[in-house]
């Protein structure tokens, strides 16, 4: 079984209006199933995890899923140091942010979808480089990838935050806000980055900054708490293994997986498939442990970590400077093989 309750909402699924607040996906699981609590916002990317459950993968590996859609660091947090939730998907840079400290609870094992061209920066016609952005304008969020991305963008120009007038907006207003001439650009992520193209074409509205320039950095994770994972291994092995599944099964028959993912978004199928198109890549096992890797020999990832954790702690982000062997546990993730996707 997998059921879903809504809390609140987040990047990408502002396409979508409030969800049911409760949404029954397969027949009831038995006493015996494991029960698997997950806490996450409403992206697009975690669509595997409702497919997974759809398909019946969870009841067969002996899990009972639930998902509770809340976007709080400090929720996920609490649910994770008390015990209430099993699982939190995020972005690795959001996992990184206060109030999260060495002695937070909560290890990534997995990988879920990375954004190959979902987050991003619109410009003004007159802005032809990041360059042209100093002194100027930017209407976006600081707690959105487009706002890391875009400070990477600033350093390679020999530019910082400083530089540039950041004007705190909602990643889905910002497509409303640069209609205002006096917004250089706005940071905000899919669809909302191509309605402002198209929507200020007569600006010369372009984009300017694009998670596609960043593949393997703005990454969804799946955290867990680390007592939780060695009390019982097989229990997020059989997680693990539902979710690669469930994209494996995105790889073969996309479309069905589209038709089942959009009621839980309370999309249409179209509309579903326009918020994943262009915008993210679900990440599969093969893919997700060679981002991983392992404890002997990390991943790609771990560096990807240390230069998110820079950006973090220079813009205010984070408190506390992680370390990427301590926030990592690819040990499950290394066990699954494919003959487990079968």
């Amino acid at each position: 079984m997998l059921s879903t309750t809504c809390s609140s909402l987040r990047r990408g699924l502002l396409l979508a209006a409030a969800l049911p607040l409760s949404l029954i996906a397969a027949a009831s699981a038995d006493a015996a199933d494991k029960q698997i609590r997950v806490i996450c916002n409403n992206w697009s990317g975690f669509a595997p995890v409702f497919v997974a459950g759809d398909l019946g993968y969870f009841k067969a590996l002996g899990l009972d899923v639930s998902v509770k859609l809340d976007d709080e660091q400090s929720d996920a947090l609490a649910g994770l140091t008390r015990g209430d939730i099993e699982v939190d998907m995020r972005t690795v840079d959001d996992y990184q942010r206060r109030p999260r400290t060495d002695a937070t609870p909560g290890v990534m094992i997995g990988t879920i979808d990375e954004s190959v061209g979902g987050d991003g920066v619109v410009a003004s016609g007159d802005i032809k480089t990041v360059a042209d952005l100093k002194g100027k304008t930017v209407a976006m969020e600081t707690d959105i990838p487009a706002y890391l991305l875009m400070q990477l963008e600033l350093e390679k120009a020999g530019l910082t935050y400083k530089d540039v007038n950041i004007k705190q907006t909602a990643g889905s207003d910002a497509l409303s806000v640069f209609s205002d001439k006096s917004i250089d650009a706005i940071g905000t992520f899919q669809p909302f980055m191509d309605q402002a193209v198209k929507m200020q074409a007569a600006r010369g509205a372009h984009t300017l900054i694009s998670s596609a320039s960043y593949p393997g950095f703005i990454i969804d994770v799946i955290i867990v708490n680390q007592d939780k994972l060695k009390a019982d291994p097989a229990a997020y092995k059989a997680f693990l293994t539902g979710v690669y599944k469930a994209v494996a099964y995105f790889g073969t028959n996309s479309d069905d997986f589209e038709k089942l993912a959009a009621p839980h978004y309370n999309l249409s199928v179209a509309d579903f498939k326009a918020s994943i198109d262009g915008s993210l890549n679900y990440t599969d096992l093969a893919k997700a442990q060679g981002y991983m890797g392992t404890t002997a020999a990390p991943g790609p990832l771990y560096k990807t970590f240390d230069t998110l954790m820079h950006l973090n702690m220079e813009n205010g982000a984070s408190d506390t400077t992680l370390s990427a062997a301590h926030s990592f546990d690819p040990s499950v993730l290394a066990s699954i093989t494919a003959a487990d996707l079968k």
